[in-house]
C-alpha cells in the first residue's frame, strides 16, 4: 500500500457529513440571503475586502463550511482553533504568526474560531488588538446570540451574519446528491432510498444538514443488501437510522394542527388544547416542540394578566424533561388547562413590538447623564451622577425621567382590565402614565 492508498483510505474514514462538506460556492446549500451572487459576503471576497465576521445560527447550518469556503477563496492563510478547547497561549501564537505572515510575506491570516461564545473575556482581550489593528480576520462561528454571549468590544468590531435553518428542500437535495456521488458520497453503495423515507429523514433533521447526513448514512450502512448486492432503505429504516417515528399525517396537516393548538389556547378551549397537543404528540411530534409553543403562548396570549402562567408552563418543561414521558404528560396537560383557563392579555407582546420599533426607528439620543454609569467619570460626570433619585428614598417611587429626550413620554406597554394588569394599571394612572393608547 502506497501513500496515495492510505489518504484515500483516511478519506473514506470520515463520516459522510466531512466528506460531502462543500469546498466551493457551487455546492453550498442554503443561505442564499448570505452568499448570492450579489451580496455583501461574495463581493467582499471576491475582492479580498472580507473583515473580521461571526457566523450565527443553528447547528448543521453551514457556518464551518462556509469559513472553510472563505479560506480557499482568497489567498490569505487560515488558522482554526475551538473556544472550548483553545487558551490564551493559543490565541497568542495564532497572532504572532499572523504577525509574521503579514511582515514577511503580505499575507494576511483568517482565524477562524468555532464556538466563539465559549472565550472568555481574557481570551477576548487577547485577540482584540490584533482584530483591531488587522493583523488577523476573525472568523466566529456561534450557535448562541453573539449579542448576548460574547464581548461587546469583540462583536461591534465585526459584521454579524445570521445563518438560518436549512429548509426540507435544501436538505432533501443534499440527500440526494450524497446518494448519486461516488467520488465522496454513497454512490457506490447500490443503494436506493424511498421517497417518503427520504422526505422523513429531511424533515426530522430540523434544518441540521450533519443530522440528515448522517442519518442518510447509517440507514445505508446498516440495511442489508439483496441477493445482487442493492441495499433498499424504506421509511421503517430511516426510522430507526434517525430514532424518531414518521408523523401519522403529511407535513401540510402537521402545521395545521399546530396552529389549531395554538390558536385553541388563545381562544381558551382547553378541550382543543389538549386534543391538537396530544394529536401531534401521537403522530410522532417532539413534545418539547408542544411546551415551547405552551411557553410562548404563556406570555404572549396571557401575559401579566396572570403571571402564573408562565410560570406554570416553565415548571410543565422542567417537569417533563426530569420525568420523561408518559408521567410528564400530567403536567404539560394541567399547563395547557391553566394557560387555556385563565384571563387573557396580549399588552405584553404589544409591549414588545412597541419597544422593538422604537428602538429600530428612533435616532441615538443620549442616555440622561444622571442615569449613566459614572464610576470612573469626570468631576463633573460625578456631579450629574449626583441628580439622579433613588426611589427608595422616596418610598419606593418618585418622578424622573429614565427615557432619552426623543422618547420622552413614550409608553409602550398598555396594561387591561383583566385579572393582575388591572392593579398594575391602578399603579401606572397614579405615576402619571397613560392608561390608554392614543387614538
Amino acid at each position: 500500500m502506497d501513500l496515495f492508498d492510505f489518504n484515500d483510505n483516511e478519506e473514506k474514514a470520515k463520516p459522510l457529513a466531512e466528506r460531502m462538506r462543500a469546498s466551493t460556492f457551487k455546492d453550498f446549500v442554503g443561505q442564499s440571503h448570505i452568499v448570492s451572487e450579489n451580496s455583501l459576503l461574495r463581493r467582499a471576497i471576491s475582492l479580498d475586502r472580507l473583515g473580521s465576521c461571526i457566523f450565527w445560527g443553528p447547528p448543521g447550518c453551514g457556518k464551518t463550511t462556509l469559513a472553510n469556503i472563505i479560506a480557499a477563496q482568497t489567498n490569505g492563510e487560515f488558522i482554526k482553533l475551538n473556544a472550548v478547547s483553545s487558551g490564551v497561549a493559543d490565541v497568542k501564537r495564532a497572532v504572532d504568526t499572523a504577525r509574521n505572515n503579514l511582515k514577511m510575506y503580505g499575507k494576511r491570516t483568517y482565524l477562524m474560531l468555532d464556538e466563539c461564545h465559549r472565550f472568555n473575556k481574557t481570551q477576548s482581550d487577547s485577540l482584540l488588538p490584533a482584530i483591531e489593528q488587522g493583523t488577523i480576520l476573525f472568523i466566529g462561528s456561534t450557535t448562541e446570540n453573539p449579542y448576548a454571549s460574547m464581548t461587546p468590544a469583540i462583536v461591534s468590531r465585526c459584521r454579524v451574519f445570521e445563518f438560518l435553518p436549512l429548509t426540507e428542500e435544501d436538505i432533501r437535495g443534499a440527500l440526494v446528491r450524497a446518494l448519486s456521488d461516488k467520488r465522496k458520497g454513497l454512490g457506490n453503495s447500490m443503494a436506493t432510498v424511498d421517497d417518503d423515507a427520504l422526505d422523513h429523514i429531511a424533515f426530522v433533521a430540523s434544518g441540521d444538514l450533519r443530522t440528515a447526513y448522517n442519518a442518510l448514512e447509517l440507514a445505508v450502512l446498516t440495511t442489508p443488501p439483496d441477493s445482487e448486492g442493492r441495499v433498499h432503505v424504506t421509511l421503517s429504516d430511516a426510522e430507526q437510522s434517525i430514532q424518531r417515528k414518521a408523523l401519522s399525517y403529511n407535513e401540510g396537516l402537521y402545521y395545521d394542527i399546530l396552529s389549531a393548538f395554538c390558536k385553541s389556547l388563545r381562544g381558551s378551549d382547553a378541550d382543543a388544547a389538549l386534543y391538537y397537543a396530544f394529536r401531534l404528540i401521537e403522530g410522532g411530534c417532539d413534545p418539547l416542540l408542544i411546551f415551547r409553543r405552551l411557553i410562548a403562548h404563556s406570555a404572549e396570549d396571557v401575559g401579566l394578566s396572570d403571571p402564573r402562567a408562565l410560570l406554570m408552563a416553565t415548571s410543565a418543561l422542567t417537569a417533563f424533561q426530569n420525568m420523561g414521558a408518559p408521567e410528564g404528560f400530567l403536567p404539560l396537560t394541567e399547563a395547557i388547562i391553566y394557560v387555556c383557563e385563565t384571563e387573557k392579555s396580549n399588552s405584553v407582546v404589544m409591549a414588545k413590538d412597541a419597544a422593538i420599533r422604537a428602538a429600530k426607528e428612533s435616532k441615538d439620543d443620549d442616555i440622561p447623564k444622571y442615569l449613566r454609569d459614572n464610576s470612573f467619570g469626570s468631576k463633573e460626570m460625578k456631579a450629574e451622577s449626583g441628580k439622579y433619585k433613588y426611589p427608595h428614598n422616596y418610598g419606593g417611587w418618585v418622578k424622573q425621567q429614565y427615557l432619552p429626550d426623543s422618547l420622552k413620554d413614550t409608553v409602550f406597554y398598555f396594561p387591561s382590565d383583566k385579572g393582575f394588569e388591572a392593579e398594575i394599571k391602578k399603579l401606572r394612572v397614579k405615576k402619571g402614565k397613560s392608561p390608554a393608547p392614543k387614538e
